[in-house]
């Protein structure tokens, strides 16, 4: 039986990775640089985690998580999205009483079943952060600057940041009246599509979030300028615009970003890019003020995001990407032409490996030109030849891929003239 991989789910192969990495790598240097330690949760976790913090009425919990019972009839699920499970590992490590402001990252995959498309698969993959433990606007334009500055580093040009602002508990009660009174008049309600019928009565925050174009238009068309706000979640707003102005993030108001998570507060947004279709999202998060203490835990005011790894990588210019995948390519590869020259090839190989080295070398015996087509294939930027020749004098040729230069150098100098061409101590 020949098996192929699961609906939904796709492999990363090798040629693919190096970009992968490029994004991961420039994720962990910009955590650094602005104080962001990384934490990694399990992929499984009570399913009762994400019913409480994410929503029962959302899609997410009611239609895409991928729960099942495990052996001691525990209920399970794949993790959905990355904030829960970090609240859950906040609280139940105490590292609140440690230190109460946590500033922590993320990056692994996570699971939903919706229907698979370009840029939408079950299993994806996210970089995020969360900070927690800070009610102060200047984190929530942080974090926003976090986003954008990942995105810069990664390449991604021309995403559009959107920006709106839920208010506080109380207010989101307010607009979730507005929204039902409107949408559940008969003349505008069979209008909608089936689900958005269900949420103007169960949950009508979610009729802003449906992706149906058609219940877009009448929503749009029958929602505008609402007043729902209280001042003070409007005073905490201007703040956090005056803070992502000075640190130059560009962003326009939508007033019809909610996000498809029960516990945003306040601040949300959502980055998109023109080039990925109806999928257009490159992330989104928000200002969680009320979930940590909702899970057990001080009351505590909390902001994140997420960044699908896999559209980024989509969103990547192809020219950048090249770019990408050659940066990590083999100084050094070596063609041995025959059984001495092999053995030899091995002892360097491994010297120069030790060394810090990245090097390649082909051990099945073949013509020259092919081991030389080998070494371009590789991204080498040197070939050291090796043949009975230079055997007998101690010493091979060293070709440099690029200029096309060769030039005689000792077995025992080879490691020594590597280091000094592509500046390694």
């Amino acid at each position: 039986m020949k098996y192929q991989t699961i609906r939904g789910t796709k492999d990363i192969l090798p040629d693919e990775i190096s970009q992968w990495q490029g994004v991961e790598a420039a994720a962990r240097a910009l955590f650094r640089i602005y104080g962001y330690n990384e934490i990694r949760t399990p992929v499984i976790e009570e399913t009762g985690l994400f019913v409480k913090s994410v929503g029962e009425d959302t899609d997410i919990v009611k239609k895409e998580m991928f729960s099942f019972q495990d052996r001691g009839e525990r209920d399970i699920s794949l993790r959905p999205e990355g904030t829960a499970p970090i609240v859950r590992a906040y609280l139940e490590n105490n590292l609140y009483k440690t230190d109460p402001f946590q500033k922590l990252y993320y990056i692994g995959p996570m699971f939903r079943a919706e229907r698979p498309q370009a840029g939408r698969l079950r299993q994806f993959h996210q970089i995020g952060c969360e900070a927690i433990g800070s009610s102060n606007p200047a984190i929530d334009a942080e974090v926003i600057k976090v986003m954008t500055a990942l995105l810069d580093a990664a390449g991604i040009k021309e995403y559009e940041v959107r920006i709106n602002n839920l208010g506080c508990a109380e207010d989101k009660k307010r607009l979730s009246r507005i929204l039902k009174d409107i949408f559940t008049q008969s003349a505008v309600n069979k209008t909608l599509c089936e689900d958005c019928r269900r949420r103007a009565k169960e949950n009508p925050l979610r009729l802003l979030d449906c992706k149906n174009e058609n219940c877009r238009t009448v929503i749009r068309g029958n929602f505008k300028d609402v007043k729902f706000l209280c001042a003070e979640c409007g005073n905490f707003f201007e703040e956090v615009l005056r803070c992502l102005k000075i640190a130059k993030v560009n962003f326009r108001m939508d007033p019809y970003i909610v996000r498809g998570l029960d516990y945003y507060t306040r601040t949300v947004f959502e980055v998109t890019h023109s080039s990925l279709g109806s999928q257009n999202a490159l992330g989104a998060g928000g200002r969680y003020d009320n979930l940590i203490n909702q899970m057990g835990g001080p009351e505590t005011g909390a902001c994140g995001f997420a960044l699908g790894v896999d559209r980024m990588i989509l969103a990547i210019p192809p020219q950048t990407a090249e770019v990408k995948k050659n940066s990590d390519c083999n100084v050094l590869y070596i063609a041995a032409l025959g059984a001495a020259a092999r053995e030899k090839g091995l002892e360097i190989l491994n010297d120069i490996r030790s060394s810090g080295i990245a090097s390649a070398m082909t051990y099945e015996d073949s013509s020259l030109k092919s081991k030389m087509r080998a070494a371009d294939k590789l991204g080498a930027k040197f070939v050291l030849i090796i043949g009975d020749d230079e055997i007998s004098k101690g010493e091979a040729m060293l070709r440099d891929m690029v200029t096309k230069e060769q030039q005689s150098v000792k077995f025992e100098e080879v490691i020594q003239r590597i280091k000094a061409s592509v500046n390694i101590k």
